[in-house]
């Protein structure tokens, strides 16, 4: 996709872009998508409705498409894929969630925010300044208010944001469900089987490292000296290596999600087709 797109909820300098262009983000999908899941309403929904364990390649690809829609695609197919995700949840329901509720959506929208900006400060070893957390913090309440959720609902400010986050971390109480989804996530089952391990592993460090230790000790994961000593060298050889490559080549998990999005739109926008029987 070029650049300069400014048809779209956000144009090219807007932080949300800046970072969320970063292909490298996906790699702590694990952290924010097991954050989302401590909230025990948001666990009980995934692990009754997702496709998480049975598909996690279309579980990505689904995933990463709406975000980088609503990041950089138009305003009409940010809209057009959120209502659908929208309908979608409207069937995500049980005895004590819905997909749909406004609490829930302000809480995976703060996770998506709040990891975001943790791995592209340690990745580019740059501390953001408080005007453009407040800058991506305001830009990233679009991933709850494009699904219905009211602006109202979302804390105001980016310190108000971290007083709600700081209290929901310290509160917050997971459940099996959150436990059962952290396995399908952190053990996924892929074709290639042991080939893909090395990559899991670094997955599962790299999801360790940059979850909260409050919520990183209700999962059980061990953390100690040595954890932390592997989690600060991977992470120092990405800051070395991943800033100098090519910005095609960063961005270029953006071009193929963003692609392939699109002609699932396109599609869904085109005519049936009418098939004429003969007599």
């Amino acid at each position: 996709m070029a650049e300069g797109v400014s048809e779209g909820v956000f144009e090219d300098g807007d932080l949300i872009r800046v970072i969320g262009r970063e292909g490298v983000l996906i790699a702590a999908g694990g952290a924010a998508s097991l954050l989302q899941t401590a909230h025990p309403k948001v666990a009980q929904g995934v692990y009754d409705h997702s496709y998480t364990a049975d598909d996690p390649a279309r579980r990505l690809r689904n995933t990463m498409g709406w975000l980088y829609t609503v990041q950089f695609g138009t305003r009409e197919e940010a809209e057009a894929l959120s209502a659908l995700v929208t309908k979608g949840h409207d069937a995500v329901t049980g005895p004590d969630y819905e997909a749909n509720d406004p609490e829930l959506q302000v809480w995976v929208a703060s996770t998506l925010f709040a990891v975001a900006a943790q791995f592209y400060q340690l990745l580019f070893r740059r501390r953001l300044d408080q005007a453009e957390l407040e800058e991506f913090y305001q830009q990233s309440k679009v991933y709850a208010t494009i699904l219905g959720c009211p602006e109202e609902r979302m804390p105001a400010t980016y310190p108000q944001f971290r007083e709600y986050y700081a209290d929901m971390l310290q509160n917050l109480k997971i459940s099996d469900a959150s436990r059962a989804v952290a396995d399908q996530v952190l053990y996924q089952r892929l074709p290639g089987g042991a080939l893909h391990e090395p990559g899991l592993a670094m997955i599962r460090l790299l999801t360790a490292g940059l979850m909260p230790a409050p919520i990183r000790e209700q999962y059980g994961w061990k953390w100690d000296a040595g954890r932390e000593r592997r989690f600060r060298l991977l992470v120092g050889a990405l800051a070395v290596v991943y800033p100098r490559l090519p910005l095609r080549v960063r961005t270029l998990p953006r071009e193929v999600y963003l692609t392939s999005t699109r002609r699932m739109l396109a599609k869904l926008k085109r005519p049936p087709a009418i098939s004429v029987r003969s007599s």
